[in-house]
Parts: structure tokens; C-alpha cells; sequence
């Protein structure tokens, strides 16, 4: 990866610990990390977040290198792997820290993820209305460290057992049959 090129994106699609997993299994990902965004508190924690109070979501900043891996590949992923027509919610995590949202950095980042908006939804795969956010990026606040590869380190933790590994699972069948994935 060149190092010199890297890029971000920044977007919540519900619980970070599934979204974040994924994306760091993705060739041309450096990393993906866990954390807030688009809230009124400084650096704030999980326990603050999950009370809706702060305006936080949680998200995922990802760091990637956009000659192995492209910025609407990344939001063909984001968008497989959550409904953007649910309206701060995710399943049965529900609060405006679990809304659909894009952070775009400049004008020409938002018509991208504009398009990608529309390519998401031409495709059929969701029905409704699509509720994703565009925001303006401001500030991204990393989790605390054991939200960072959270599902690895508890495969077996109920939540992660019931809802993230399937989810990974299907992720990794389809991404991996496009070739997309790491080596494991």
C-alpha cells in the first residue's frame, strides 16, 4: 500500500463493531476504526453516546488506498452491509447514535457519495425510502480501545454470536467471491 496516497471516509451504518470487522478484512484497507462523529460533545464516551444525548453516531473511519480499492467500492460495501432505510436504527439497535450517515470532506466527496446514494438504490437491494445522512465532516473521536476489533476479540460475546457474526459471514462469502478480501 502506498502510504503516501492514503485517503478516509468516514460513515456510521449502525453498530460499529460489525461495520469496522468488515471493512478491515477489505484489500487497500489500512485500517478501520471504531468511534463518533457529528455530535456537540468533545471526545465522549460510549456510555455517553448511547444515550442519544450527544448528537453522536457511531462510526467507522476508514483508512484505504484508493489505487487497490475505491471510494465507490467502499460504499457498495457500507451499503450491503446495513438497511439505509431504517431510520436511526439497525435491527434491534435503535437511537439517533445507530443512524445511516456519510461524512463527506468537500463538495466533490458529497456528489460522489451522492451517486453512490443513487447507485445503492437503483440496485433494488433495499426497499423504501433511503434515510442516509450526507453531513459535512467535522470531528471523528476514536472509541475506547476495546471497542477496537471488538468482534474478533469476542466472537462468542451474545451479540456478536447472534447478530455480527452472521452478518460477517455473509459479508465474507459475497465480498470474498468478488476476490475483495485479505488473505486470512
Amino acid at each position: 500500500m502506498d502510504n503516501n496516497n492514503l485517503e478516509q471516509i468516514t460513515f456510521g451504518g449502525g453498530c460499529f463493531w460489525c461495520v469496522e470487522s468488515c471493512f478491515n478484512m477489505l484489500k487497500g484497507v489500512q485500517s478501520a476504526i471504531s468511534g463518533y462523529s457529528g455530535g456537540h460533545k468533545d471526545n465522549p464516551t460510549y456510555e455517553e453516546v448511547c444515550t442519544g444525548e450527544t448528537g453522536h453516531a457511531e462510526v467507522v473511519q476508514i483508512t484505504y488506498d484508493p489505487a487497490v480499492i475505491s471510494y465507490e467500492q467502499l460504499m457498495n460495501v457500507f451499503f450491503f452491509l446495513h438497511d439505509p432505510t431504517q431510520l436511526n436504527r439497525q435491527g434491534n439497535d435503535i437511537g439517533t447514535q445507530y443512524r445511516s450517515v456519510i461524512y463527506y470532506k468537500d463538495d466533490a466527496e458529497k456528489a460522489k457519495a451522492e451517486q453512490a446514494i443513487e447507485t445503492s438504490k437503483q440496485s433494488g437491494r433495499w426497499q423504501g425510502t433511503y434515510v442516509t445522512e450526507l453531513t459535512k465532516f467535522d470531528k471523528f473521536w476514536p472509541a475506547e480501545q476495546y471497542h477496537q476489533g471488538y468482534y474478533n476479540e469476542n466472537p462468542t460475546q451474545p451479540y456478536c454470536s447472534a447478530v455480527v457474526g452472521p452478518k460477517i459471514q455473509k459479508f465474507k462469502k459475497h465480498f470474498g467471491e468478488l476476490g475483495m478480501l485479505n488473505e486470512e
